[in-house]
């Protein structure tokens, strides 16, 4: 187990290095920059020249890359040059609001992806195809598509829920939990579709097994044959599947945050982008990527769990 986590930990620093660089660099071919963001139309080239030096842009890429990555280091990610914050502080105070959606997304997506799967599985027919065409539709309509989708429906026709907006769970827990409800389901559409339908192959297979018939000869109980013994060796793929889409719901959460107004980290990088906020931008992609990282290392253990084989590997 302690090898599988050396070894992805390892492999995971080349990733953080070349995400954050190529942030670096693709945000250098974005037409203007930060200095002519801050001063504007009326600024001078005199001006535009002298806070290129203030800001340091006038160094080459390479150079600024290196001095971002060496107070990086040292837990410094700068401050945002609009708000004067530290780049560490508006991140973790935003943290709370993106983790919420995250873990809302993880537990919609296990428990329904998961049922709707092994339930298909088992009983077929029309339920089988309409997993079928729901992870068409997952894969086809993208979770902002998704999103207004749901506020027409639910919060302009129907008024169950609000459209836009955060409270803290300090303030209100159910006013916080109604806030969430939208946003988690448009995050979780893609990822339950997915899951379901990897799911409802994995079961197929291994239902159809010997070892699936030998149980049910010995006298092992139908609950415990499924949700046992059939659903723990059909994991391996579905845990993959999970992994890819926790993955891309990590980029949706951009897209989501900014349709229903939520304080997170998404809508923040989507401003750092617009205002040239490098640091902003910077300190955004080094969560994001430690959050990809996250996510990879809990798969790989959760491999090791599923099958001990794998933790001598």
């Amino acid at each position: 187990m302690l090898k599988v986590l050396l070894h992805r930990l390892l492999i995971s620093v080349p990733l953080v290095f070349a995400v954050t660089f190529l942030t670096f660099f693709l945000n250098s071919l974005a037409p203007g920059d930060l200095a002519q963001t801050m001063l504007g139309a009326d600024g001078t080239r005199e001006q535009y020249i002298a806070l290129r030096a203030d800001l340091g842009l006038d160094k080459p890429l390479v150079q600024q890359y290196g001095n971002w990555l060496l107070h990086a280091a040292q837990c410094d990610l700068g401050v945002s040059f609009f708000t004067q914050e530290k780049v560490v502080t508006l991140l973790n105070n935003r943290m709370g609001v993106t983790l919420s959606i995250m873990l809302g997304v993880l537990v919609v997506a296990v428990s329904l992806g998961l049922l709707l799967g092994v339930v298909s599985a088992l009983r077929g027919g029309w339920l089988g195809r309409a997993v079928d065409a729901f992870s068409l539709l997952g894969m086809v309509f993208p979770s902002f598509f998704v999103a207004l989708l749901l506020i027409l429906v639910f919060a302009v026709t129907l008024r169950w829920l609000p459209a836009t907006g955060y409270t803290m769970f300090s303030e209100s827990p159910r006013a916080w939990a109604l806030g969430l409800v939208l946003p988690v389901m448009a995050s979780a559409f893609i990822a339950v579709t997915n899951i379901a339908k990897q799911t409802r192959d994995a079961m197929n297979d291994v239902m159809g097994r010997d070892f699936i018939r030998a149980l049910r000869a010995c006298g092992v109980s139908e609950r415990s044959v499924v949700w046992k013994h059939g659903l723990r060796n059909a994991a391996l793929p579905v845990v993959t599947v999970f992994g890819i889409v926790m993955v891309t719901v990590i980029s949706n959460t951009v897209f989501v945050e900014r349709i229903f107004v939520l304080p997170g980290i998404g809508s923040l990088a989507s401003t750092a982008v617009q205002t040239k906020d490098i640091a902003v931008l910077q300190g955004a992609a080094l969560y994001y990527t430690l959050s990809t990282v996250v996510i990879n290392l809990l798969v790989d253990l959760s491999y090791s769990w599923l099958n001990p084989k794998l933790r001598f590997v």
